[in-house]
């Protein structure tokens, strides 16, 4: 881990000493993004871009988020630029970003491009597994002058990653992920969530599904048979209430064996660093699910 990190730091010197300190990185659009120098104002429209840069030591570049960005709890003391509806494109320039984390598929094509012909450097983030995080704190510890805290932090998110390579060889699980109750929502193949599940020996049971988050019908999930249900536990009862839903339908091969489990939704829902820990729990759900 710490060999890794004093390679960043090495790689970045002669640019540390250069007239023109350029920081090139590519973002997860495919596009080459340059700044003069790090980063110290920046904005993330998502939380768990928030809890990314908080992760690899450059949570005081933040002076902006999103809604729900609350880990960790200095988080939720950041001022507020975007939401469910859209982004607060007047907010977002009165805090005068020379830096903004956008997640492509959350914000949108449309609202990336707005922020862009506004003469703001937009870094589009879309990871789409567990394995995509490491080089994602890599390169935003570029980008804030985190070079070698990013790349220290990445080297032990692979190595703990590595730890789970064991449950992808058992037996593998039909589960139904649900990610929403109404509308029924779920993930395909494509989703950072149902790698998480490949990663434990579970088969998404929509893996095939269009789009990215395809809504689905009840029957389509009564004939996919899941043998494991897995839901997000969001607070106050929710999950337990989407699990009793299923509970209606006994025949269900994830009902008649009693194997719906909850999780809690941060570690689940979240592309951040906790992501690994969801994994985890997964891990060890769908492991007890297969003992007789």
């Amino acid at each position: 881990m710490v060999r890794r990190a004093l390679c960043w730091a090495l790689l970045l010197l002669p640019l540390a000493g250069a007239a023109a300190a350029e920081l090139r990185v590519r973002d997860d659009a495919g596009r080459e993004l340059v700044l003069a120098a790090p980063a110290r104002r920046v904005v993330a429209l998502a939380p768990s871009l928030v809890e990314i840069l908080y992760h690899i030591g450059a949570g005081d570049r933040l002076v902006g988020a999103s809604a729900f960005s609350d880990f960790p709890p200095e988080a939720a003391r950041l001022p507020r630029v975007a939401d469910h509806a859209g982004v607060n494109l007047e907010r977002l320039l009165e805090l005068a970003p020379d830096l903004v984390l956008a997640w492509g598929s959350g914000n949108g094509a449309e609202a990336i491009a707005r922020l862009e012909r506004l003469g703001l450097v937009v870094f589009v983030a879309e990871p789409r597994g567990l394995g995509d995080l490491p080089g994602l704190f890599e390169r935003l510890g570029v980008l804030t002058g985190r070079a070698v805290s990013g790349a220290a932090r990445a080297e032990a998110f692979r190595a703990r990653l590595a730890r789970l390579e064991k449950y992808a060889r058992r037996r593998p699980l039909r589960v139904f992920y649900q990610l929403w109750a109404e509308p029924l929502l779920t993930v395909n193949a494509e989703h950072f969530a149902s790698d998480l599940l490949a990663r434990c020996g579970g088969h998404n049971v929509f893996a095939d599904a269009r789009p990215l988050v395809p809504q689905v019908s009840v029957e389509a999930v009564l004939a996919a048979d899941p043998e494991v249900i897995l839901v997000p536990a969001f607070g106050a009862g929710e999950g337990e209430r989407w699990l009793a839903f299923w509970r209606r339908w006994p025949t269900l091969a994830a009902v008649r064996s009693g194997r719906l489990y909850e999780v809690p939704a941060d570690l689940l829902a979240r592309a951040s660093p906790r992501l690994l820990e969801g994994a985890e729990r997964v891990c060890r759900l769908l492991d007890g699910a297969r003992q007789p």
